[in-house]
């Protein structure tokens, strides 16, 4: 009832797992991975112990394999277990029980595992591990082109579509590098899960991560200096005449926009230099954001 792959960018070190599933909150069952150590997907009949136990084993040194072989030797139920496992270095491996529900399998290759059960065919993997292949950018763009492919008409689960989620890891990664965990999100019901968790991703990625290509930054001069005094005197950030403005970016514009900026949770993306980054721009222009707010800390009070 699932398809998932596991994968290592080795570019940056990231390890993930990406999840569909016609099953509620998969997110919550199927994806294990930690920095530095490996990723995991079990699926199918899920044993969820595999992927505590199986993140232990990889950091105590043992091989892909190994690890599997670990699994699924003490388990009397392996014969309905579907589990895919990648090490730091790229090395995956795979397992689909005999009791698994057709269509079940898996196509491993360099850097990834793409594994599912109770599919239209076999088409999906295959695809998954094309798409995992031939995507172009991070491991963020790879997973999401994966489960994009699976999602197409005439692939997929056979019983159809509930829940997504995407994890990865990478060390620090996480808000302000305080965790290991880059990315986590997921779509725990709903009919199109794929197409949401890509919308939620797109949130994300705007707001949590730094992978905007310097090219997109934006010199706030002219039009786009007009622009954003506009929207910020609309939104009560600025007090000004909108038909007395000029190009001119003043101090107090600066901290109007700082303030903007930090209501509507853009901290990562601040910059005191006279830019602004494209997608910021596009947000505020398009969605504009939240009103604005006085906010006073505990100790003003």
């Amino acid at each position: 009832m699932t398809f998932s792959i596991v994968a290592f960018d080795p570019k940056t070190g990231d390890l993930g797992v990406a999840v569909q599933s016609k099953f509620p909150c998969v997110g919550s069952i199927v994806p294990w991975a930690k920095s530095n150590v490996g990723a995991i997907a079990t699926q199918a009949s899920v044993n969820t112990t595999y992927g505590p136990r199986g993140l232990k084993l990889l950091e105590e040194g043992l091989s892909s394999s190994e690890v599997l072989s670990k699994l699924l030797e003490d388990d009397d139920l392996r014969e309905q277990r579907q589990v895919g496992i990648i090490d730091a270095k790229g090395n995956a491996v795979a397992f689909t029980g005999k009791e698994c529900f057709y269509w079940a399998g898996q196509v491993v290759g360099e850097n990834f595992s793409c594994q599912g059960n109770i599919l239209v065919s076999d088409e999906t993997v295959k695809s998954m591990a094309t798409a995992f292949q031939e995507t172009e950018g991070d491991l963020a763009d790879k997973l999401l082109a994966v489960l994009s492919a699976a999602d197409i008409e005439g692939r997929g689960d056979v019983r159809g579509k509930q829940s997504a989620s995407l994890l990865i890891v990478r060390e620090k990664g996480g808000y302000g590098g305080f965790t290991d965990v880059m990315v986590d999100i997921r779509v725990d019901d709903h009919k199109e899960p794929i197409m949401e968790l890509i919308r939620i991703f797109d949130i994300y990625d705007m707001i949590m991560l730094e992978r905007e290509d310097p090219i997109n930054l934006i010199k706030i001069e002219g039009d786009v200096s007009l622009n954003i005094q506009r929207v910020l005197i609309e939104l009560g950030y600025i007090e000004k005449d909108p038909n007395k403005i000029s190009e001119q970016w003043e101090e107090t514009d600066t901290k109007a926009f700082e303030n903007w900026v930090g209501i509507n949770n853009f901290e990562n993306k601040w910059k005191n230099d006279g830019t602004i980054w494209k997608s910021v721009y596009d947000y505020l222009i398009n969605e504009k954001g939240t009103r604005m707010v006085q906010l006073k800390k505990m100790s003003e009070l």
